[in-house]
């Protein structure tokens, strides 16, 4: 009977939910029509095709004219009969490829330019060309500079992932808008977009085709797009020529990690639980023993690895994490009198400073000095990112003191030259030298 009891003032509870439901429901339908016959849409289900591998990813996004030509051809079988010189490049590319390949994806540029820092430096972030092009993507001094890489005392952005990857397809953009074409715009960041145009403009007034293969251009230029075609081939199709790619997974590599305090790249190494040289891979910009916080706030740890990182780093005991902090010279110097006024050995001060021989250090300079046990705040913001070692020559030192007393030596024997009677064929002779050292110097 209880139940029967129960089972009934459920019933009444429900009902009366059920109308208040549909008073609610008739109350709130203001500006609502019904759905007419044949206005209701279906959505089917999204097909959720990612691809496992990157390479896979990569294929799926080119969308550049393919270069098919004879050079074409000849780099193609010249990176796939070298399987151990690809394999060494592919495996350095892992660790950047993800990254890369999302910047392009998220600018709808092509995938294959993904590829483009097996042409420039074989992915080795480290890299330096003979003309001083640095970094995964070669970026030159001053083009490094317009496209926002720093480059001072304790950092060089054009090695770094992040911001080289972001200068390298700033510029991409621009010059394919510029060019209208992605042949010539890869020539242009490879031979320079004044040349290109030059190029063009010498072909539009001869009459001729405008085309990447119809300019003249550097040897150097004229390979270059072969050798991305070559990159795009193999990886389009790895049977074909008989190469087998290192699977990358469709995954981040690294991640970014706020740096709070100065650090040296031996603890932060230790604190991610990974060697120096995976640290310097990923943070290759840092090429000084010591990370400055307010010059470089994030680093790069592999994915499993920044986790790891924060909880030792948090729960650390160390009182510092940098041996290392940043000295200004006072005054133009010698290495010898600095390396002494920072309780430093000369050899170690030039090493640590990359200072060569008979070199004088300018005032204002930055320099890594040992941190003393006392030293409690970091190395500030202006230092750090705007740090410059500026040095110069002791023999041209030497020379500009010495040409002061010379001057005033000449003119004294020129003055007593000039009391003398021989004195006019001696200017004579002396005139005719100099324009004698004048036409070989324009030679």
């Amino acid at each position: 009977m209880r139940f029967l009891l129960a089972v009934f003032s459920l019933s009444l509870v429900l009902l009366t939910g059920c109308a208040s439901l549909s008073e609610q429901s008739s109350t709130n339908t203001e500006g609502l029509s019904p759905i007419a016959k044949g206005t209701a849409k279906r959505d089917g289900v999204a097909q959720l095709n990612l691809p496992n591998d990157l390479w896979e990813r990569i294929r799926k996004g080119y969308q550049m004219p393919n270069l098919e030509n004879e050079l074409a051809n000849d780099r193609t079988q010249w990176y796939s009969a070298k399987p151990d010189y690809l394999q060494r490049m592919t495996e350095r590319s892992n660790k950047y490829l993800y990254h890369i390949v999302e910047e392009l994806e998220a600018r709808k540029m092509p995938t294959e330019l993904a590829l483009l820092p097996f042409i420039e430096s074989a992915f080795n972030p480290q890299a330096v060309s003979s003309a001083r092009a640095s970094g995964m993507w070669q970026f030159m001094p001053a083009t490094g500079k317009s496209f926002d890489l720093k480059q001072n005392a304790f950092r060089d952005d054009r090695r770094d992932v992040q911001a080289s990857t972001r200068a390298a397809l700033d510029y991409l953009e621009r010059l394919h808008k510029m060019f209208g074409d992605w042949h010539l715009a890869l020539a242009a960041y490879n031979w320079g977009e004044g040349n290109v145009g030059k190029a063009i403009a010498r072909n539009k007034r001869a009459g001729l085709p405008t085309g990447y293969t119809d300019l003249n251009m550097p040897m150097e230029t004229r390979m270059y797009v072969p050798k991305l075609q070559a990159m795009k081939n193999i990886v389009g199709n790895p049977p074909q020529y008989g190469v087998v790619l290192p699977s990358i997974p469709n995954h981040p590599y690294f991640q970014s990690v706020p740096l709070r305090r100065d650090m040296d790249v031996s603890v932060a190494a230790k604190l991610a639980d990974i060697s120096e040289q995976d640290f310097k891979a990923l943070n290759p910009s840092a090429h000084r023993p010591v990370l400055l916080a307010a010059g470089s706030p994030n680093i790069l740890l592999p994915w499993d690895n920044a986790e790891v990182f924060q909880r030792n780093y948090e729960a650390s005991t160390l009182g510092r994490m940098a041996t290392w902090t940043a000295w200004v010279a006072p005054t133009t110097m010698k290495v010898a009198d600095a390396a002494k006024r920072v309780n430093m050995n000369e050899a170690d001060f030039r090493a640590v400073n990359n200072i060569p021989p008979r070199m004088l250090i300018k005032a204002g300079s930055a320099l890594l000095v040992p941190r003393s046990a006392n030293m409690l705040g970091d190395v500030t913001a202006q230092v750090a990112d705007n740090g410059k070692l500026d040095l110069s020559p002791e023999a041209v030192a030497k020379r500009k003191a010495a040409g002061k007393g010379g001057k005033n030596a000449k003119g004294s024997k020129l003055a007593s030259a000039k009391e003398s009677k021989s004195s006019g064929k001696k200017q004579a002779s002396a005139k005719g030298d100099k324009k004698g050292d004048t036409k070989v110097a324009k030679k």
